[in-house]
């Protein structure tokens, strides 16, 4: 049989191709704009003849009925990498369908191997092409390594996604069953920046240097670095998520990826997300190149990049440097993801003028909150130990905490807390010790 016949013979409804989950199976599925809606909107349909059947996600961007409906504990479980407002809420209202998995994005796929080998990968991806290639489009941060180790894939095949390059290909031979979904792509707009993510996004770029490879979120915060950045020179990027900014820097000529030590000429992304402007520019462009997670992410890997400069944000920051970013007190609120792959990987870097900065505004909850704390809540999970933090920022200023005591660490980031609480928290860490 040639591709297309292959191809075609592999194709069925989604209610056929969602059918083959079976109780006590694992299910992966494929993360952010490379959900796989039209099957995940019908998993509950098999929940009265299945039971402990675990779906392991990232970053789900729907409330599916198979995890949101207290009715469903017992039949489905959601088990998340990265929690969305969709799992939060579950969380909140007690439904008992979600847990979370802890991890750091580099390992996720192989670590979830080695504990269990996955039934079922249900993804997306592109028609195939004349050679009988689908791509994966917009994300392989674990997709590659599931698809390779799952007893069943299915694929959705979405028209409207952007045939993208690197490490996205898989023949119709690899895949199991085919279900068509034309659907509009799950978008991402870029936030508009508040005034203090525009102080703290010109702190950043001041600690950005011409011919620096950086790694950029999403966010108010990260958006107002990245256009703090638009009189930067021969910027390069490695990151694992893929946005608008990065696209619009590339236009203006701030990055060029010409200086990069790693993959020059290249911009390197595990997953996109954006608008449809960047999935169009995406689209056959040989200027990006999307590799799995357990590459990009590794630290030994970012560690190679000239001049890297890793950015992300964080809810607190303790007196000793220990950065709280997923979880209030034993609350999860997202998950690791990236940061302290990356983080890690910057203060690696081979040249020793990587920079690893974590940002946050001063205060939460209108004011009432300081986000710089003596000690973070009972419970917190530490997403990077203080052992590897470099630069905090806030709105007033930066704190360099690389190699220092935490005498210094606690004077330095009481100079960028809120005016307002400088005073209690001064007091505080006399009462500590620290000062």
């Amino acid at each position: 049989m040639n591709p297309q016949d292959i191809y075609r013979s592999k194709l069925v409804a989604v209610d056929d191709a969602v059918s083959r989950i079976a109780s006590n199976n694992d299910v992966i599925v494929a993360m952010c704009a490379s959900e796989p809606q039209g099957c995940m909107s019908r998993f509950h349909i098999v929940a009265d003849r299945v039971e402990n059947v675990r779906v392991f996600s990232c970053l789900t961007l729907k409330p599916y009925d198979f995890y949101m409906k207290r009715e469903m504990k017992g039949h489905f479980e959601l088990a998340s990498w990265f929690h969305a407002p969709g799992s939060r809420e579950a969380l909140k209202n007690g439904v008992g369908t979600v847990t979370y998995v802890p991890n750091m994005l580099h390992r996720a796929a192989m670590d979830r191997i080695h504990a269990r080998r996955p039934d079922i990968f249900f993804g997306t991806c592109t028609p195939p092409d004349k050679h009988g290639f689908v791509s994966l489009s917009l994300g392989i941060t674990y997709e590659q390594d599931i698809i390779e180790a799952a007893r069943l894939v299915v694929l959705e095949v979405n028209p409207r996604l952007p045939r993208t390059l690197g490490d996205t290909q898989v023949h119709v031979s690899k895949v199991d069953f085919f279900v068509l979904n034309d659907q509009e792509v799950p978008t991402l707009p870029s936030p508009v920046p508040s005034a203090t993510d525009l102080a703290i996004g010109a702190y950043i770029a001041d600690l950005v240097e011409d011919g620096s490879t950086i790694q950029l979120g999403i966010g108010g915060i990260p958006n107002a670095a990245a256009l703090a950045l638009k009189d930067k020179r021969d910027l390069g990027v490695h990151t694992e998520m893929f946005v608008d900014s990065m696209m619009e820097l590339y236009e203006m000529g701030v990055i060029t990826n010409t200086r990069k030590a790693l993959k020059p000429g290249k911009f390197v992304t595990t997953f996109a997300m954006g608008s449809r402007k960047l999935y169009d520019w995406l689209d056959d462009n040989v200027a990006v190149e999307f590799i799995r997670g357990n590459w990009v992410n590794n630290p030994a890997v970012v560690s190679q990049n000239s001049r890297m400069v890793s950015i992300n944000t964080c809810i607190s920051v303790d007196f000793t440097g220990q950065v709280a970013s997923e979880s209030i007190g034993t609350s999860q609120y997202s998950g690791t993801g990236g940061q302290s792959d990356t983080a890690q990987g910057a203060v690696a870097g081979f040249d020793g003028l990587g920079k690893s900065i974590i940002a946050c505004a001063s205060t939460a909850r209108g004011g009432k909150l300081s986000t710089i704390v003596p000690t973070l809540p009972e419970g917190s999970a530490v997403t990077l130990h203080r052992s590897h933090v470099d630069h905090v920022v806030t709105e007033n200023g930066v704190a360099r905490l690389r190699g220092k005591t935490v005498r210094e660490r606690t004077r330095e980031l009481i100079a960028i807390a809120h005016p307002d609480f400088r005073a209690d928290l001064t007091a505080k860490a006399k009462a500590l010790g620290y000062l």
